[in-house]
């Protein structure tokens, strides 16, 4: 029993006082644990769920034959083996990296279904104190969202563990891995819908060959600002023609395939021996390996893949490509490499060219539909990424809307979604062509291959903790195929490469620079929080008048007083009645369960009338409005008081001890004594639960105030010049143009109270 009150005393609030009542059974607690990922399917919804994974996956994946000749021999074909030893190349690329890699190990690496380079973080943050923003509590590991394993103090991944935690500079290396990784993937974005509408639309130009190449971009642009534009709406409407359209598209293209390999040439079909790669770059030397850059296009959308992930279970992404995607796209390239072989001058369309004619308009309608797929599910990607980063609290506060009520993936980011539709137009119009948009476009899909393969490797430790020997072979492997294309693709950084690294390094920048201010502002409310003694001094008053209302003090602190309710109390003559500080906060799991998201506990003496109300969200989760989260607080605090009330008669003896929080009641008949630090109030007890409710409830009638912080974060003098620009002028424009908090939490302007404060930091 010492045990169990030691607990809670250690944690506190709502969530102890219901664990102490009422505590699970370990088997059942463990069976709860487990309930988000012990989903089991059966073969008819599992064949369901494969079909519908085609049009949100694999789309990016699928519409790579579009451009992947194209890019390997920009300068033309000189032998006819040297498009035996590309198909070679291709088959092996894409058995080893989306196969064997991504579909059957890396999908495995999921947040409870989540995927991307931030569910990879989260995982890392549970499993080690890596987060460089330390807000966690003992209480949010008992969700049952946060899955972890234990680790052993002597085995290899407790020393991992305490190599990752033992300096700053480790925490803050591996999240700027994180961040470049996210930033390549925002690139994605922009490079995608780019090389696919702009190849599909290059098909038009096949039986007009006098067409200029300015018509092929302004269908292109056009057909990206129809995307764009529409992305207000979701793609809940339309989304469900999404998988026939890719079906078919994989159909047509390995039906097509199959023609070509019987009509032109079967003997492609000895590209299956790797024994042509050797010869492939023996005789072509080194514009052999820098043809590397487009074959590596062979491969994109894998990395959109693994973002994907959360809209379907494992297993229906693994049929759906072992049974489809991979065998359609291999048929695909090897009827293009058939055709190559026989007209090595058509090199620059030999996807249109090697369409039979009877089909051809019917397959050009399809090759769009198909591109505008790929690029909205890679859209869709982005602004996933881009919710996960404002959650974990490394990008600048945006709008997020949710266009399906339905399916909580669904989400629409204004002002990414016209950032991207800019830029997207920009790199169309500025290099006209698929050669140097497609080197642009393998400069970012491999290092986000390089990131994942990285933080992969400390997932296999930390989570998995599989031995080193099969760690060392998987991150050596992909390191080795994932370094041989990067080096293939910085001989193409004049030629179009540099793009995405300069899209990303100014995400980087930005990213960066938010996150490191949100940090030291984070710091600095750590170390001017206010003592309780000092609020115990003021008395139950708080040495001004209290009249009726609730106060909300929204605080990003979970523990202490934070410095803007001294601010306020010593600049103003009255406080509410009841006060209650409001802490909203973000955590390293995909979601927060309804019933688990509020920690509730007391400040102080209870005629101090002040409470804490911890909200805790994933980053998959969605801030209710305004209404709905103020009725679920209030439901939580009464709920909090009355379970408060329950385990203050709930011993039969005089003399007994409840322990919750920092706060220890030790009771007999005729007072209470609250021990708070070093401080010891005397109470009246004539305050019952009854009369406590009636109190906050009237008080609630009476009017609810948001009290928010309007912070001015400011470099301290002295400071690095570097520091400075990245405080006084970056930063500060950032939260300018960012959304405000009484905006993200819906609060209405007439119940709103901005407290102005300066932090040096």
């Amino acid at each position: 029993m010492d045990d169990i009150n030691e607990e809670i005393e250690n944690e506190g609030g709502i969530w102890a006082l219901e664990q102490k009542i009422d505590q699970p059974m370990d088997e059942e607690a463990g069976r709860l644990k487990n309930m988000y990922r012990e989903k089991k399917f059966s073969v008819i919804l599992l064949l369901r769920l494969a079909f519908q994974s085609l049009g949100v996956v694999y789309g990016d994946l699928g519409t790579s034959p579009l451009y992947v000749f194209y890019n390997t021999f920009p300068k033309g074909i000189d032998d006819p083996e040297d498009v035996v030893g590309a198909l070679s190349l291709i088959i092996y690329s894409l058995t080893l990296v989306p196969l064997i890699k991504y579909v059957f190990i890396v999908c495995r690496a999921n947040d409870n279904g989540q995927g991307g380079t931030f569910a990879l973080y989260s995982l890392l943050c549970r499993h080690a104190k890596v987060n460089t923003i330390p807000n966690q509590h003992r209480t949010d590991e008992e969700l049952t969202t946060y899955s972890r394993n234990t680790i052993y103090k002597q085995s290899f991944a407790a020393k991992t563990k305490r190599w990752l935690e033992a300096h700053a500079f480790k925490k803050n290396a591996l999240l700027i891995l994180v961040l470049v990784g996210t930033c390549m993937v925002i690139g994605d974005g922009i490079l995608t819908p780019a090389i696919s509408v702009l190849s599909a639309s290059g098909g038009i130009k096949i039986n007009h060959p006098g067409m200029s190449n300015d018509i092929v971009v302004l269908v292109a642009v056009i057909i990206l600002l129809g995307l764009f534009s529409l992305q207000h709406y979701g793609p809940d409407k339309v989304g469900w023609l999404f998988a026939p359209i890719v079906l078919l598209w994989f159909l047509l293209i390995g039906g097509i395939g199959i023609f070509n390999i019987c009509k032109h040439d079967k003997g492609v079909l000895r590209a299956f021996s790797p024994l042509y790669i050797f010869h492939y770059f023996k005789r072509r030397g080194i514009h052999g390996w820098i043809s590397l850059g487009g074959i590596m296009l062979s491969i994109t959308g894998t990395e959109a893949l693994f973002a994907d992930l959360a809209h379907f279970p494992v297993s229906a992404i693994q049929l759906a490509f072992t049974v489809v995607v991979f065998p359609c796209l291999l048929l695909a390239y090897c009827g293009q490499a058939a055709y190559l072989m026989k007209n090595k001058e058509h090199v620059y369309d030999a996807f249109y060219r090697s369409i039979p004619d009877r089909i051809y308009w019917p397959m050009f309608i399809v090759a769009t539909l198909a591109a505008i797929v790929a690029s909205q599910a890679t859209i869709l990607a982005t602004y996933s990424i881009i919710k996960q980063a404002n959650a974990l609290g490394c990008f600048p506060r945006v709008k997020v809307v949710h266009t399906s009520k339905k399916f909580l993936g669904q989400i629409y980011v204004p002002d990414i979604n016209w950032i991207l539709m800019v830029l997207c137009i920009a790199v169309t119009v500025g290099f006209k062509n698929q050669s140097q948009i497609g080197n642009a476009y393998g400069t970012a899909v491999v290092v986000v291959m390089v990131v994942t393969t990285f933080l992969m490797t400390f997932v296999m430790l930390l989570v998995w903790r599989c031995h080193w020997i099969l760690v060392l072979i998987f991150s050596g492997l992909s390191l080795l195929i994932e370094c041989t294309y990067f080096s293939s693709v910085l001989f193409k950084l004049n030629q179009g490469g540099w793009v995405p690294l300069v899209i990303a390094g100014v995400f980087l920048l930005v990213m960066y620079i938010w996150h490191y201010g949100t940090v030291k502002r984070y710091e600095f409310e750590m170390h001017s929080k206010i003592s309780m003694a000092w609020i115990l001094g003021l008395g139950p008053s708080l040495g001004l008048v209290r009249v009726p209302g609730i106060g909300l003090v929204y605080t990003e602190l979970a523990s202490g007083v934070p410095h803007i309710f001294s601010h306020l109390i010593t600049n103003l003559p009255a406080i509410h009645s009841v006060v209650v500080f409001v802490c909203v906060k973000y955590l390293p799991v995909y979601t927060v369960p309804e019933d688990e998201r509020f920690l509730v506990k007391r400040i102080g003496p209870k005629n101090y009338h002040m409470f804490r109300c911890v909200a805790r969200y994933g980053y998959k989760d969605v801030h209710k409005k305004d209404d709905e989260f103020e009725k679920e607080l209030f439901d939580n605090l009464y709920l909090f008081i009355r379970l408060e009330s329950m385990m203050e008669g709930c011993s039969d003896s005089e003399d007994y001890s409840i322990i919750y929080g920092s706060a220890q009641h030790t009771a007999n008949e005729n007072d209470t004594l609250l021990s708070v630090g070093n401080s010891i109030v005397g109470v009246s007890s004539s305050h019952t639960e009854v009369d406590e409710m009636e109190f906050v409830i009237s008080c609630r009638g009476a009017g609810v105030v948001h009290i928010m912080g309007n912070t001015v974060v400011t470099a301290r003098k002295g400071s690095r010049f570097y520091k400075r620009i990245a405080i006084d002028y970056i930063y500060a424009f950032l939260r300018k143009v960012c959304r405000e908090h009484s905006a993200i939490f819906n609060v209405p302007h007439e119940t709103l109270l901005n407290v102005g404060q300066v932090f040096y930091v």
